[in-house]
């Protein structure tokens, strides 16, 4: 069933390329580590305005942003909002990471049950970091993800985050690659057409969805 969703909306919508890693940080997953902090609330246009921003102030490395001044940081991400909180959680993690003496060991490491020790890392954070920057096999769950699957009569009701993530890491194949393209798809179809105010007819999983009947 998981699949054949998968299909449909790949189908649908053609791949999503999430997390390009353009560029200019070093190493390139650095990008993804601060970018998974800094959308936390926000909406990734914001996010690379931030981005854009570390990278023209060259705070490009771990490093470089355990050097930046409190004040200096938190003008840089500023346009991501929370910008105080988010310069705290950025700075923390950075030491987090260094504390494994750099990104390369830290990325050979680093536990899931470490990453969700961090000030400011939740499950959603931890697991994006993980598959889309460290390359693990962690599905990622997020508020679409959970409403998608409920409306579709997949979810049980009350089940919390680590439920919704063993359901489908149990349902599918440890594919990192796909993980990361049916959250991105999932993502898609939640900002596009299955909303508050779902756009139904439109969407390509209608005959499955039990909240149309």
């Amino acid at each position: 069933m998981l699949l054949e969703i998968y299909q449909r909306l790949l189908d649908s919508f053609g791949s999503q390329e999430w997390w390009p890693m353009e560029g200019g940080f070093e190493p390139r997953e650095w990008e993804v580590c601060l970018g998974a902090i800094l959308t936390q609330n926000t909406n990734w246009k914001n996010v690379e305005r931030a981005l854009e921003n570390l990278k023209k102030a060259g705070k490009i490395s771990p490093m470089n942003i355990l050097k930046a001044g409190k004040g200096e940081l938190e003008g840089l991400v500023r346009p991501s909002g929370y910008y105080k909180q988010k310069a705290v959680k950025l700075r923390d993690f950075t030491d987090f990471v260094l504390g494994f003496g750099g990104f390369r060991q830290f990325s050979k490491k680093v536990s899931r049950e470490a990453l969700l020790e961090v000030r400011g890392i939740g499950p959603e954070t931890a697991d994006s970091i993980l598959l889309y920057a460290l390359g693990r096999s962690c599905f990622v769950v997020d508020a679409y993800t959970r409403r998608v699957f409920s409306r579709l009569g997949l979810l049980k009701d009350g089940l919390d985050y680590e439920g919704i993530r063993r359901f489908f890491e149990e349902k599918l194949p440890k594919d990192i690659n796909l993980y990361k393209e049916y959250h991105a798809l999932i993502v898609e179809l939640g900002k596009r057409l299955c909303r508050n105010k779902p756009l139904c007819r439109e969407c390509p999983l209608d005959k499955q969805c039990k909240f149309r009947d």
